[in-house]
Formats: structure tokens, C-alpha cells, sequence
């Protein structure tokens, strides 16, 4: 199982289909998750920093968690069946609560928990994208210039 940090959120055009990129935090395989427009919007938000006036769905668990006194300890992603990927929100003892990975990463970024994706998952899904020298950035705008979702068939995040 490797930990992965999320590089951001792009629109992939003509499709208009937001695509979430994790980076491991260790290594130099990436992971592209299609996602809906709301999961991009809230994750691209609290990347930013942008608190808004009423909390957003994913801010509201992350209150309900503190309100009831649960500690998320972490997110999983770990599953990849037929082009929908599958994450667990992970509680204290070992408590699941499965969920979709665009949902559980917002909810950790928001609570700073780890994310973490199985290694099957990166083997069947993971890319390395070549050239070290240029910034993950420019190497994700590339990368998403060459791709479309039907190549990792990628329905649901």
C-alpha cells in the first residue's frame, strides 16, 4: 500500500469531465480518478482554502465526525472492479465505512488524514509519467492532453 498525495483537480475537455490526480508520496507512479463536477468542485475549494458561508457535504461530515466524537484515521482506496474504483473511510478499531474514493479524499483533505491506494490498485491504474525534470503541473496538463477516460475506464470516483 503506498500514500498518495492529491496534485490537484483538472477539467479534461470536450468531455468537460473533471479528472482528480493522486502522486505517491514515495514514488513516481500516479493515479487519475474521472470524478463528478460537485466531489472536484469541494476538493478544489479546500485545496484553495475557500471556506464557504454554509458548510458543504463533505464539511459536514467532518462535523458530524468531531460532533459524535469519531476519529477518521485514514482513507483507502482499494479496489479497482470494471472502471469504478472503491475506497474505505477507515475509523478508530478498525471501523469501514465504504465510500466513493471523490467523496473520501475530500473528507481527507479536510480532516488532514492519510491517503493511501492498495498496490494492486496502482499496478492495474498507476502511470509513471517520464521526464523528471518538469514540474508535476505541466507533466499532468501533458498527461491529460493524451488520455481520455474510456483508456482507464474510470466511470465513478
Amino acid at each position: 500500500m503506498s500514500e498518495m498525495r492529491v496534485i490537484g483537480i483538472r477539467v479534461e475537455q470536450p468531455q468537460n469531465q473533471p479528472v482528480l490526480l493522486l502522486r505517491e508520496s514515495d514514488g513516481d507512479r500516479y493515479l487519475p480518478i474521472w470524478i463528478g463536477q460537485t466531489e472536484a468542485t469541494a476538493i478544489a475549494l479546500e485545496q484553495q482554502g475557500v471556506e464557504p458561508a454554509r458548510p458543504l457535504t463533505h464539511d459536514l461530515i467532518k462535523d458530524l465526525l468531531e460532533a459524535l466524537g469519531h476519529t477518521l484515521l485514514e482513507v483507502r482506496i482499494v479496489d479497482l472492479q470494471a472502471g469504478t474504483f472503491y475506497a474505505d473511510l477507515v475509523f478508530e478499531d478498525n471501523v469501514r465505512v465504504s465510500a466513493r474514493p471523490s467523496d473520501s479524499i475530500a473528507i481527507a483533505l479536510r480532516i488532514g488524514v492519510p491517503i493511501f491506494v492498495e498496490e494492486a490498485v496502482l499496478e492495474e491504474a498507476g502511470l509513471v509519467m517520464p521526464d523528471e525534470r518538469e514540474d508535476e503541473v505541466e507533466k499532468f496538463k501533458e498527461f491529460l492532453e493524451s488520455v481520455s477516460p474510456d483508456d482507464f475506464k474510470a466511470t465513478d470516483g
